[in-house]
């Protein structure tokens, strides 16, 4: 009988760069084809061609939207790849939001370097462009959870709900009599938005992502901490700022607010998203309400409580502004986008909050933030930090270590063999030991480009 192999190609050992590679026969399927994010070498990864022949490649399925499961996509396609992606509707659409600020802001960072010369390269070029986004986005083929597909010849796959964001799937493989589950990233339990993470009941092997398998958060109530950070903040005539991702932080956080202010709780300051993607992301909720909890008239009434900001000299007024203020911006890990002229404004006053409400990884200004840096690294010039950090893990869109472990008690019996991947050293090994521990599960953390024999 013929062997079937898998190889992590990203995610094994960090968070970012998910891409997992199913092969037997000769035939290939990619699941997931992230971006590495972080410090610098992590990034430097993106450039260097992968380890497969992309034209060879004979189809990719993805999990969710998320730029470290989907940014590498048109990269891929730059390099030759011409065949199917799938993924479930929302998840296509989230994407295309996603890539094509993607492509926006890696072509503005290269014309910046051309104009400044302060890149290495001569020209500096992006990694891909909106015209590689236009080519993946005619590559997608979506499909609908709880049906089978036909990824490539001789496997099925089936999409279920993951939680975590808006189209967010995990997909099982039965390939050939072998069946291979991946959990994407896992949403949390009781998300007021998300619905649950639905089980697979058996695999012979699972592929899990580990993100916080070395931690259990507390149980504080998101909107009461929020409630106490912006009450405080106020009194003080401070402005509130939130790094958070478009898709799924900034809508979760725009939904405690809303029930804040629905109770006669939220202090009567302005609520401002300033962030374009964020918004496009918004309105999917709209177009896919089977994918989130939300009816219509709750969708709507949420998202009346803020002021949206597109354009950028309005961006450079809420800056400007200093009167006391709650501000939700991309990114949420502080690499990019508007969020860094509102921390330039802001984290120098002592009088204002940031505020961390997601997965923060290592190299990110984020993390710096969250690890108590006295400056930030802010359009080449240090600036000081002065503001109060809070870091609100329970606000995060990954299960944690309980959540993990309880979704994987709904499997019928353990698979053959778990792998842990997406997840820093310490996470995957935490959860390692309490698969062991808590389920009796045989648990590997694989290294980039390992090949295992799935026989």
């Amino acid at each position: 009988m013929s062997t079937l192999s898998f190889t992590s190609l990203g995610a094994a050992g960090t968070v970012t760069g998910s891409k997992h590679l199913l092969e037997r026969d000769g035939r290939t399927l990619l699941i997931d084809c992230g971006l590495f994010q972080g410090i610098k070498n992590l990034r430097e990864a993106n450039w260097r061609p992968l380890p497969i022949d992309a034209a060879a490649l004979d189809g990719v399925i993805i999990t969710h939207a998320h730029l470290d499961h989907t940014g590498y996509l048109p990269r891929l396609i730059r390099s030759g790849f011409r065949g199917p992606i799938y993924a479930t509707p929302a998840t296509r659409d989230v994407a295309e939001i996603i890539l094509r600020d993607s492509a926006h802001l890696q072509e503005r960072e290269a014309s910046l370097a051309n104009k400044h010369r302060s890149s290495r390269h001569d020209p500096a070029r992006p990694l891909y462009d909106v015209d590689d986004v236009e080519q993946t986005m005619d590559q997608f083929h979506p499909c609908r959870t709880g049906k089978w597909f036909s990824p490539v010849r001789g496997a099925r796959a089936m999409f279920r709900g993951a939680g975590h964001i808006l189209g967010a799937a995990t997909v099982e493989i039965d390939w050939d009599g072998t069946t291979v589950a991946f959990s994407g990233d896992l949403g949390r339990y009781d998300d007021p938005l998300m619905r649950d993470p639905e089980p697979i009941r058996r695999a012979d092997y699972l592929v899990s992502e580990s993100t916080y398998g070395d931690r259990v958060r507390d149980d504080a109530d998101p909107a009461a901490e929020l409630l106490r950070i912006i009450t405080d903040t106020v009194g003080r005539g401070g402005t509130v700022v939130i790094p958070a991702f478009a898709v799924g932080r900034t809508q979760a956080i725009l939904y405690h607010l809303w029930m804040l202010k629905s109770d006669g709780l939220l202090p009567d300051v302005p609520v401002y998203v300033d962030s374009p993607m964020a918004i496009n992301a918004g309105e999917l909720m709209r177009t896919h309400p089977s994918a989130h909890r939300l009816d219509a008239a709750r969708t709507d009434e949420m998202f009346a409580i803020a002021e949206y900001v597109r354009d950028p000299e309005a961006s450079k007024a809420v800056s400007a502004d200093r009167r006391p203020k709650i501000v939700l911006s991309a990114s949420g890990m502080a690499t990019g986008g508007r969020i860094l002229h509102h921390l330039q404004a802001f984290a120098p006053g002592a009088q204002n909050t940031i505020v961390l409400v997601g997965y923060q990884a290592v190299g990110t200004r984020g993390r710096s933030l969250g690890d108590g840096a006295q400056h930030l690294k802010l359009f080449g010039d240090w600036v000081p930090v002065r503001a109060r950090v809070e870091n609100l893990h329970m606000l995060s869109a990954h299960a944690d270590s309980d959540e993990l472990i309880r979704w994987m008690r709904g499997f019928e019996e353990a698979p053959r063999r778990t792998f842990l991947v997406h997840g820093e050293p310490n996470a995957c090994e935490s959860l390692r030991h309490r698969l062991d521990h808590d389920l009796g599960w045989r648990a590997s953390i694989p290294k980039q480009n390992q090949t295992f024999d799935l026989s």
